[in-house]
């Protein structure tokens, strides 16, 4: 019995053992699973990413198969742009003489309306000058007529004697 009871103890501490070695033989089971779809998950990430850049690639060839065309098409429009470019340094050229034109306009514009203002101020103190004369020749002229009536009526009451 003692020989069954040991063979029975052994064979529990055996049990307890697998038991343990399943335990951890399930931890790193669950472990590898993890990795594995971790693994998937990239893998998928992976295709998608490398799916992408060979859509790029393809992009890519298709405008490097434009530029190439371009740039033979390139050359009449870097001529072209060369006859812009000349153009619009006539065209600025041009607008630096007309905004020289339109200052010395301006200029001009100022002075004679300076001189106009000038020209204003003598017309006026000439009307003054005017009016004066006429209030002094309308005085004048009422004086002469005072004076004649006088001489008239004196000559008159002269007669009279």
């Amino acid at each position: 019995m003692d020989r069954i009871k040991a063979k029975l103890e052994a064979l529990r501490v055996e049990a307890d053992n697998n038991a343990e070695r399943a335990d951890v033989a399930e931890a790193k089971v669950k472990q590898l699973e993890q990795e594995v779809l971790s693994k998937d998950q990239e893998i998928v990430s992976l295709t998608h990413r490398l799916q992408r850049l060979e859509e790029d690639n393809e992009k890519m060839d298709g405008q490097l198969g434009e530029l190439k065309r371009g740039n033979l098409d390139g050359e009449s429009s870097k001529q072209s742009a060369e006859g812009l470019t000349r153009k619009v340094q006539i065209l600025e050229d041009e607008l630096d003489q007309s905004e020289k034109n339109l200052k010395e306009a301006v200029e001009k514009l100022r002075q004679v309306d300076v001189k106009a203002e000038h020209f204003e101020r003598q017309v006026q103190r000439a009307e003054q000058e005017r009016d004066g004369w006429e209030k002094k020749y309308e005085e004048a002229l009422a004086k002469y007529k005072k004076v004649q009536d006088d001489l008239a009526a004196l000559e008159a009451s002269m007669q009279d004697i």
